[in-house]
C-alpha cells in the first residue's frame, strides 16, 4: 500500500490559484481517494473516565477526522458508559491495572490481535501507560508508532525514565502539542529534533459559532447576582492552581464584591478538592467562588464571562484557553508551557508568573475597570484562535503527518 497515495494533498489546501483549477483538482483527488484503502489509525489512551485536555482532544480528533480519508478507532483501558455512548468510532477496551499481572499479558495479546486483524497502520498514543506499554506492543505488532507528549513530564515517575528511553528509540515520530513541549523532549529526553512534530490543539470554531442557543447558566442563582463573571475551565487538581485562583478572587472581590469566579471541572483530586472547598469557606467567598463540577460544554459559560483565568503551575498546551480566546473572552493565564505561544502579553491576553495571585488580580482588575480595552483584547484573542488554532488546521497537520509516516514506511520496504 502506497502511503503517499492515501491522502489528498488538495482536499485540505484551497490557498492555491486559480480557484477553478483548485476545485477541479480537489474533486479529482477526492474521487481517487474513494478507490484507495484508508489508513487505519488507532488512538490508544490510558482512560476515558473524565474529560481533561488530552481526552477532549482525542474525542475531537476522531469526531472531525474525515472518514473518507482516515479510518479511526479508539483503544483504552477504562471508559465510562456515558463517554462511550457518545463516540461514533469503534472503541476497544483492554482492562488491566498492573504491568506485572496476567491481565496485562492478556491485554497485550488482545491489542496485538486487534492491530493485526484490523490492519492498523498507525498507533497514536496518549499519556504515560499508552506511550510506554502500548507503544511497545504497537511496535512489536508491526504498526507505526506516533507517540504523543502532552505535558512537561509532570506525571512521570523515576520508573518511567528508562521506559521512555526505549520508547523514544522505537517511536517513528513523537508528537508534541507545543514548541515548549518539544524543547522539553529535546532537553530532557534527548530526542532528535527532526523526529518531533508539533501539532497544536485546535478549537472547533463551527461549534463556537453555532453552539446551543439556550444558555443553561443564564438562570443560575449565582449568575443573576453577579456584577462580573470570571471563568476557569479546569479539573480541580493542584497543577491547575485553583488555590492561587481563590486567592486572586479574594483580592478582586475587595473592589468588585459582586464578582463571581466560576470553576468548571471535575473534582479530580478529592483531597485537594476538599481543601479548596474549605479554603473558600474560610475566606468567606462562598458567594464569590463557585465550583460547578464537570461541564460538558463550557462554551455558553465562556460567552457570558467577562474574563477567563487559569493559573496553572504547568501546562502542555491549554485547550480551555483556546476555547476562551475563540469565544472572544480576554484571558489571564500563567506563563507556562505553550501559553506564550498563544498569548501575546497585553495584546490578546495577559500572562502572569506562577503562584502570583497579586499579579493575576491586577490584570483581572484592569480588564474589569476597562471594558472597552477588555473587549479589544478579547477580539484579538478570537482572531488568533481563528487564524492559528482552529480544529481544521489541527486536522490538516495530523493528516499530513500520517501521510509522511506512511511514505517513510513504504520507502523502507
Amino acid at each position: 500500500m502506497d502511503g503517499m497515495q492515501q491522502f489528498s494533498s488538495q482536499v485540505w489546501d484551497s490557498s492555491q490559484s486559480p480557484a477553478s483549477v483548485n476545485a477541479e483538482a480537489s474533486a479529482q483527488e477526492m474521487a481517487a481517494d474513494k478507490t484507495r484503502p484508508r489508513p487505519h489509525v488507532l488512538f490508544l489512551i490510558d482512560h476515558l473516565m473524565a474529560l481533561g485536555g488530552g481526552e477532549t482532544n482525542l474525542l475531537k480528533v476522531v469526531q472531525l477526522m474525515p472518514p473518507e480519508l482516515v479510518r479511526c478507532s479508539i483503544g483504552t483501558f477504562r471508559i465510562t458508559p456515558e463517554i462511550r455512548k457518545n463516540i461514533s468510532v469503534p472503541v476497544h477496551v483492554f482492562p488491566w491495572k498492573r504491568v506485572y499481572h496476567l491481565d496485562a499479558l492478556k491485554a497485550a495479546g488482545a491489542l496485538r490481535k486487534l492491530i493485526r486483524d484490523e490492519h492498523v497502520d498507525i498507533v497514536q498514543t496518549y499519556f504515560e501507560t499508552s506511550n510506554l506499554w502500548g507503544g511497545l506492543v504497537a511496535k512489536l505488532s508491526g504498526a507505526l508508532l506516533l507517540s504523543s507528549r502532552r505535558d512537561m513530564g509532570i506525571l512521570r515517575k523515576s520508573k518511567h525514565e528508562l521506559a521512555y528511553r526505549v520508547v523514544n528509540r522505537l517511536s517513528d515520530r513523537v508528537l508534541a502539542v507545543s514548541e515548549e513541549v518539544k524543547r522539553f523532549c529535546i532537553d530532557a529526553d534527548h530526542i532528535d529534533p527532526g523526529k518531533i512534530s508539533v501539532v497544536y490543539n485546535g478549537v472547533d470554531l463551527q461549534h463556537i459559532a453555532t453552539g446551543p442557543q439556550a444558555n443553561p447558566f443564564a438562570t443560575a442563582e449565582w449568575a443573576a447576582g453577579a456584577s462580573h463573571i470570571i471563568t476557569c475551565v479546569a479539573n480541580i487538581r493542584r497543577v491547575k492552581g485553583i488555590d492561587t485562583l481563590i486567592c486572586t478572587a479574594q483580592r478582586v472581590c475587595r473592589e468588585f464584591p459582586g464578582a463571581v469566579f466560576v470553576v468548571a471541572g471535575s473534582l479530580y483530586e478529592l483531597e485537594y478538592s476538599r481543601k479548596m472547598q474549605e479554603m473558600i469557606r474560610s475566606l468567606g467567598l462562598e458567594k464569590n467562588v463557585k465550583l460547578l463540577d464537570f461541564v460538558g460544554d463550557p462554551v455558553p459559560l465562556l460567552k457570558m464571562s467577562n474574563a477567563f483565568c487559569l493559573l496553572s503551575r504547568s501546562e502542555g498546551f491549554c485547550n480551555a484557553l483556546l476555547e476562551a480566546m475563540a469565544c472572544g473572552v480576554p484571558s489571564v493565564v500563567t506563563r507556562v508551557g505553550g501559553n506564550p505561544e498563544a498569548i501575546q502579553d497585553g495584546e490578546n491576553g495577559f500572562m502572569v508568573p506562577v503562584e502570583d495571585d497579586g499579579a493575576a488580580a491586577e490584570r483581572l482588575l484592569f480588564l474589569l475597570r476597562n471594558p472597552e480595552r477588555a473587549l479589544q483584547i478579547g477580539q484579538n484573542g478570537r482572531i488568533a484562535a481563528q487564524t492559528r488554532f482552529s480544529a481544521e488546521t489541527m486536522i490538516k497537520k495530523l493528516i499530513s503527518l500520517y501521510r509522511d509516516l506512511l511514505a517513510e514506511r513504504d520507502n523502507k520496504r
